[in-house]
C-alpha cells in the first residue's frame, strides 16, 4: 500500500512520524511524498497554539481530498485535544490520540484499514531519505505545569524511553548513513527521572556506545542545563548549540506563567554555558502578549 504522512509541528512529532514511515516500510508498505499517489493518508496533528489546530484540521482535510477519497487517519496532539471535532467527519477513517501512536499500525489492520503484514514490525529497517540529520525522540510527556501550555494536556505524563533502546535506534541510523542525530523530547531536560538516570547520562552514553558524527540536543529547559550535562561538551561530536526557553522578560510574568525560574537565574544559566562551553550558541524562545503583560 501507498503511504502518505504528512507532519505538523515540533521535532518530536518529526520523530514520531519518521519513526512510524519505518515501521510501514518494514512490513512491505512504501513511503510516497504526494497526497495524489496515497492508498492511506495519515496526519500527525499539532496543537501548540489555535492557528495549529486550525491548520491541522484543513491538511487533514486536503490530504482526504488530494488522495480521492482514500482512508485518512488522524494522530497527534490536535486529534488529542479535539477528538470529537475529527470524530465527526466523515473524511476521517480514524482518529487515534497518542495513546495509540506507538501502535498505531497494529490498530490499522485491527480496523480492517491496513492488509495484514507478511513480515513482523523489526527494529533493523531503513527507509530510503535523502537527509543527513534525523531525530530520536528520548521521553514523552511533561510533569511541569506552565500556564500557557497544551501539550503536556495532549501528552500526559513524563515517560522516559530505556537507554539501550535509544543506543540502538542511533547505531541503526548512523549504519544507515545519517551524520547527525537530534535528541527530543517533550521535555528532554527531564529525562530519566522515572528511569533512576539522567539526560547527561544518556548523551555521555551515546558518546561512547556510537559512532555517530555530531549529536544535537534540542531545546530544553533552562535548568536541564546541569553543570554535569555542559560537561560533556569536551567531545567535538556533540554541536555546539543550546535552545533554552526564556518565554519572558520580566520575573512578574514568569511568575504567572508558572516557569519555576526568574531572570537573573537563567542569566546564570547561559554565563555557565558560555564558560563552560566556548563557541557555545545559544537562541531561546520569547511569548509576546501574555495575559496582563503591557507595553511597559
Amino acid at each position: 500500500m501507498r503511504v502518505y504522512i504528512t507532519t505538523l509541528g515540533c521535532r518530536l512529532n518529526q520523530s514520531e512520524s519518521d519513526r512510524l514511515a519505518r515501521e510501514f516500510v518494514a512490513i512491505g508498505h512504501e513511503i510516497v511524498g504526494d497526497a495524489q499517489d496515497a492508498e492511506l493518508s495519515i496526519v500527525n496533528t499539532c496543537a501548540v497554539t489555535h492557528k495549529a489546530t486550525r491548520e491541522s484540521r484543513q491538511v487533514a482535510r486536503r490530504a482526504h481530498r488530494l488522495a480521492s477519497g482514500a482512508p485518512t487517519v488522524v494522530t497527534g496532539c490536535a486529534s488529542e485535544i479535539e477528538p470529537d471535532y475529527f470524530a465527526e467527519s466523515a473524511e476521517i477513517a480514524l482518529v487515534t490520540g497518542h495513546a495509540q501512536k506507538d501502535q498505531l499500525i497494529p490498530l490499522l489492520i485491527e480496523r480492517g484499514i491496513l492488509p495484514a503484514p507478511d513480515a513482523t514490525l523489526s527494529e533493523a529497517f531503513p527507509l530510503p531519505h535523502a537527509r543527513t540529520r534525523a531525530f530520536v525522540k528520548i521521553q514523552d510527556g511533561c510533569g511541569n505545569r506552565c500556564a500557557y501550555c497544551v501539550s503536556r494536556l495532549a501528552r500526559g505524563d513524563e515517560r522516559s524511553r530505556p537507554v539501550q533502546a535509544i543506543v540502538r535506534e542511533v547505531n541503526l541510523l548512523v549504519a544507515e548513513g545519517f551524520q547527525e542525530v537530534v535528541l527530543t523530547g517533550l521535555h528532554a531536560a527531564s529525562y530519566g527521572r522515572d528511569l533512576g538516570t539522567s539526560l547527561a547520562a544518556l548523551v555521555r552514553t551515546l558518546l561512547a556506545q556510537t559512532s555517530l558524527a555530531r549529536l544535537r540536543l534540542s531545546s530544553l529547559e533552562p535548568w536541564g542545563a546541569s553543570d554535569e550535562l555542559l560537561d560533556l561538551w569536551s567531545d567535538p561530536r556533540l554541536c555546539r548549540h543550546l535552545h533554552l526557553p526564556l518565554q519572558s522578560g520580566c520575573d512578574r510574568t514568569l511568575r504567572r506563567m508558572r516557569r519555576g525560574y526568574n531572570t537573573r537565574q537563567f542569566t546564570r544559566r547561559v554565563e555557565s554555558a558560555r564558560n563552560k562551553v566556548s563557541g557555545i550558541a545559544i537562541s531561546t524562545d520569547l511569548l509576546v502578549g501574555f495575559p496582563g503583560e503591557s507595553d511597559a
